[in-house]
């Protein structure tokens, strides 16, 4: 029990302000490409030409840049909570470690979206496919307790989504957990606190 509390503790203490560092980038990037979103709606509707392409490529530049953030965000979470550091030395080793990684990161990323796009395909057509035989009547256990259905389709289809969504939000786990591996994995020393 002793470890929550001292876990709890250490993330209030120490890592509250690093995850506030890392949304106030976020908020600041996506709060420029808004304003930018809304210039080139309120210009557009004056006088389309250069400028238009030129908030275009705006807008294009912001927009890689926040996903550029979000990336960097996300494993320099993953650094602090590895080796307990602030958030500019953790994105700092978090970049220069995918840096010197980069094929294996590449290869990690597609090996593993891939993997759980199966897992996420085999939950839905598995959830799909029961639901489907226990609403057209096919399993006798369970017939007898199911209401009489105008349209059987429907609730299948609204299960099928909600399984879709609720193995998309565990998988995420995994996906971060695999990220979390990897960088721990290739840290080269990890000092003792």
């Amino acid at each position: 029990m002793t470890y929550i509390g001292d876990s709890l503790f250490k993330t209030t203490v120490f890592h509250l302000g690093t995850a506030a560092f890392g949304s106030l980038i976020i908020a600041i990037f996506s709060f420029i490409r808004m304003v930018l979103e809304y210039i080139e709606r309120k210009y557009l509707a004056a006088s389309p030409g250069f400028v238009k392409y030129m908030l275009s490529f705006c807008k294009c530049c912001f927009w890689c840049l926040e996903k550029f953030i979000r990336f960097i965000n996300r494993n320099a979470y993953i650094m602090c909570a590895v080796k307990g550091t602030n958030f500019c030395k953790s994105a700092r080793d978090a970049f220069n470690l995918l840096m010197r990684n980069l094929v294996r990161v590449v290869v990690l990323d597609g090996v593993v979206t891939f993997l759980l796009f199966l897992g996420k395909l085999a939950i839905v057509i598995i959830t799909g496919v029961v639901s489907y035989m226990a609403f057209s009547g096919q399993i006798p256990d369970i017939a007898d307790q199911l209401p009489t259905l105008n349209f059987s389709y429907t609730p299948v289809i609204f299960i099928v989504l909600g399984s879709y969504l609720i193995a998309c939000s565990f998988f995420s786990v995994y996906t971060m957990a695999v990220d979390t591996l990897f960088l721990r994995w290739a840290t080269p020393s990890i000092p003792s606190n």
